[in-house]
């Protein structure tokens, strides 16, 4: 039995089989100015869209690309394909297979979007503007049309798309060579490099992409107040390497080290006992630093300033430019310091002093100074010497100087010690007079009544005023008040009172009243 012969089937075996979705290969059949026609080697042709092409005098006769059928056939009977997504849908399966979030890619910035920009990766890609640049979002429009590195810091999988970063991408170039750069980096080097930033404390100068730290310390071997004196943002200068850490990528740079030190070879320049001129560059409270020459500096401590005169401020003497003799008393090259005395320029006076100032002389002076607990009184114009406050009166309880001696004012004083090696006067004021409490001991004996005038009160109680310069404490203790009556209410500063001797020491010097009735 001969079988029946299937022309339609044998026909349709010669086409292949395509289905949505698929992407084929096809040839351009015809050019038309709304659709270019494909051979897809089906029955049908295919039908793609002139607006798929930015130009089409690039479309020829012939040309053979693939394409992703949209739908098998439209009302016209012909299929609808696209170039545009079959290269969208290739571009994303050869990324998917080849690369995963986190990898890094090659792409070329398309066009501006809302948000961020577009980039062709194979496959359109979305830049957030937020991930452009390291700081802010940068200038986009210098970016246009550039094929960057890029991070991919997402792939939805359901939506086909991805999310770039560029400045993922440009913080592991910059590791990267911050990484190469240090390994080359060797110590004592010269490097050129770029100031960057200036600080109070130094200059940030990138050596092309490491930043470095020039110190102020290791800008000059001489005094700067402030980096802006030596460089400037933007200056090219040329530094030595002097330390760095490859873990931290931290850099020390300096400038002094390109030339010798100053204090090589001080010691013989400057030896020991021997005189200088100098300028005062600096002043502190503990003393004065003086420049020897440029990068030598000396310091003159405030004690070292004057034999006899107590100086509490080298501003108080010195200023800031002034030409200076003095002689170098100690110096440490490897710590580079070297130490001053400007009164050591004149013979010390203290040589003379204590035998010209035997203990018991008596001696005139101007108070000085006053402090808590005492006054320095200058004597012969120039010594000082101190009075404590104990050495004030012997009868008068003071608690401040500034209640017995006013600064300026001319007093007769005792010489009681002299210590040439402190540098040191005591001076007394009660031992003009002879000592008056063995009299002050039988004048008021236990039980006699006195009768004065109330000078000071106090928490305790009052102290009353019974003779020249003799005060006698009344202690609340010793006063007829009830536990609802106030001292200060009941008595005040000028009130006279009687009171009877109860208590008088002569070693603590001190005089006990009371005003309770006698029983």
């Amino acid at each position: 039995m001969t079988e029946k012969f299937d022309l339609e089937a044998a026909y349709a075996k010669t086409f292949r089989r395509l289905g949505e979705g698929d992407i084929v290969k096809g040839k351009v059949v015809a050019i038309g100015k709304k659709d270019i026609y494909i051979d897809l080697g089906y029955k049908s042709e295919g039908l793609i869209s002139t607006s798929e092409f930015k130009d089409l005098s690039g479309v020829q006769m012939g040309d053979e690309f693939e394409v992703l059928v949209e739908s098998k056939e439209n009302e016209d009977g012909m299929i609808v394909v696209s170039k545009k997504k079959a290269e969208r849908a290739q571009g994303w399966n050869r990324i998917v297979n080849q690369c995963k979030e986190g990898d890094f890619i090659e792409g070329k910035v398309l066009r501006k979007v809302k948000g961020g920009l577009m980039v062709d990766v194979g496959m359109e890609a979305f830049l957030p503007a937020s991930l452009v640049a390291l700081k802010g979002f940068g200038n986009v429009n210098q970016l246009m049309g550039q094929t960057l590195k890029f991070k991919i810091v997402k792939m939805n999988k359901l939506r086909k798309n991805i999310v770039l970063s560029r400045k993922d991408a440009i913080m592991k170039d910059r590791d990267a060579t911050r990484s190469k750069l240090i390994d080359e980096l060797k110590v004592g080097e010269l490097r050129k490099g770029l100031v960057k930033n200036i600080t109070d404390f130094g200059a940030f100068v990138d050596l092309g992409g490491i930043d470095g730290l020039l110190h102020i310390t290791d800008m000059s071997w001489g005094r700067i107040s402030h980096p802006s004196e030596v460089v400037a943002i933007g200056d090219t200068i040329e530094v030595m390497i002097l330390n760095f850490d490859k873990n931290s990528t931290k850099v020390s740079l300096g400038l002094k080290q390109k030339t010798e030190s100053p204090w090589k070879g001080v010691g013989d320049k400057y030896p020991v006992e021997s005189k200088i001129k100098g300028k005062v560059v600096n002043i502190m409270p503990y003393g004065a630093f003086v420049e020897l020459e440029k990068g030598i500096e000396g310091l003159v401590h405030v004690s070292e300033l004057s034999w006899t005169t107590r100086v509490n401020n080298p501003a108080d003497v010195l200023a800031i430019g002034d030409i200076v003799e003095a002689i170098v008393l100690s110096m440490d090259k490897d710590a580079q310091k070297i130490s001053l005395g400007i009164k050591q320029i004149e013979a010390n006076p203290w040589l003379d002093i204590k035998e010209k100032f035997q203990p018991g002389t008596k001696a005139e002076g101007k108070v000085r100074n006053l402090t808590d607990y005492g006054a320095f009184v200058e004597i012969e114009g120039r010594i000082e010497g101190f009075v404590h406050v104990s050495d004030m009166s012997w009868t008068r309880k003071i608690n401040n100087p500034k209640e017995f001696l006013k600064k300026g004012q001319k007093v007769e004083v005792m010489i009681l010690a002299v210590d040439a090696g402190t540098q040191r006067i005591s001076l007394g004021i009660k031992q003009l007079i002879t000592d008056p409490w063995p009299e002050i001991m039988k004048k008021y004996s236990l039980g006699a009544e006195v009768e004065g005038e109330i000078t000071k009160i106090t928490t305790f109680g009052f102290f009353v005023g019974i003779g020249k310069d003799l005060e006698g404490l009344v202690h609340v203790s010793e006063l007829e008040l009830d536990p609802s009556q106030k001292l200060e209410d009941n008595y005040k500063v000028g009130d006279k009172v009687k009171a009877v001797v109860i208590k008088v020491d002569e070693a603590e010097r001190k005089i006990g009243l009371s005003l309770k009735k006698k029983e």
